[in-house]
């Protein structure tokens, strides 16, 4: 049987952090605020002024709808995916997230804004080791043609993604990926969010996409990309559901050691997946990760990860 060992020790930021910009769907001004944490913490999301603290955990999704909300109500932090990507692509496992608005800031769609703020800051290594989710079986979830899952795999966590739109320029496009540090900063952190014109006015009737621009999504009309800088790589919409799917998957609340693939997935999808492996014991084992409450910075990490 092959031997999984939890990677390295756990981390957190050197520094605190703050980003300010502005969210997707509320249109409002929104700020970040990012504090180192004790191990065992993990990411922990609260609303400026607030008393409640949301686990950034699946069982704390209350909807799934063109982004990921946690909690509900006043106490509910909205658009939290691109941000929880950059904390799992750069090995950030502890830390403390305070938001002055409903939802995170978009920045510019992708994960870029937030891999510079957590390169600002740095990252340490704490005196206790990582916790990890091993896939021992395979997990599988669809809804009709579309499908995810998780299977075993030794080495760490890979990604194979698929999507297929009827409208150009996407058509069908598949990419696949060994995440690490160094490949989450070169293939998908930079990829950006994006979104057909044609569906603006019925989204804005909703309530939905009011802080949408230019400046923070790929706007797609009659065969194009509207963004005068047009798409950063040609695959750029599928890097892009990789970057989600990263993201998703970190609400299974420890890094997975495994192969994920998917067809026409989303956040749903992606999430159903995660609860259902975690309703199903046999499929996956946890190594590492002994909590120690008052763990202490070991050593700081390079930006490389």
């Amino acid at each position: 049987m092959t031997s999984h060992r939890p990677t390295r020790m756990q981390t957190t930021l050197g520094a605190a952090v703050a980003l300010d910009g502005v969210g997707a769907h509320s249109g409002l001004a929104s700020r970040l605020l990012l504090t180192p944490a004790e191990a065992g913490t993990g990411i922990v999301f609260s609303r400026l002024g607030g008393v409640d603290a949301l686990r950034a955990e699946a069982r704390n999704v209350s909807s799934t709808d063109l982004c990921v909300r946690l909690g509900a109500g006043a106490a509910s932090i909205s658009t939290i995916e691109h941000l929880m990507a950059a904390l799992r692509g750069l090995r950030v496992d502890n830390v403390a997230i305070e938001v002055d608005g409903p939802e995170a800031p978009a920045m510019d769609g992708s994960a870029a804004a937030f891999v510079a703020a957590i390169d600002e800051a740095g990252i340490v290594a704490l005196d206790a080791p990582r916790r990890a989710i091993v896939i021992r079986a395979p997990v599988r979830v669809a809804d009709g043609a579309a499908w995810a899952e998780l299977a075993p795999a030794s080495g760490g966590f890979s990604m194979d993604v698929e999507i297929s739109y009827a409208a150009a320029p996407i058509g069908r496009m598949r990419r696949r990926m060994r995440l690490t540090p160094a490949s989450f900063r070169a293939e998908i952190a930079r990829a950006r969010t994006f979104g057909f014109l044609s569906d603006a006015e019925r989204l804005w009737r909703e309530g939905r996409a009011l802080g949408a621009s230019l400046d923070n999504t790929i706007v797609l009309s009659e065969g194009r990309a509207l963004n005068p800088q047009g798409l950063r790589f040609a695959d750029e919409f599928v890097r892009h559901k990789m970057l989600d799917v990263l993201g998703d998957l970190a609400l299974a609340g420890a890094p997975i050691v495994g192969a994920f693939r998917s067809y026409r997935g989303g956040h749903r999808l992606n999430l159903a997946l995660v609860e259902t492996l975690l309703a199903t014991p046999s499929a996956f084992a946890i190594v590492g990760g002994e909590r120690r409450p008052r763990s202490r910075p070991a050593a700081r990490i390079g930006a490389s990860g």
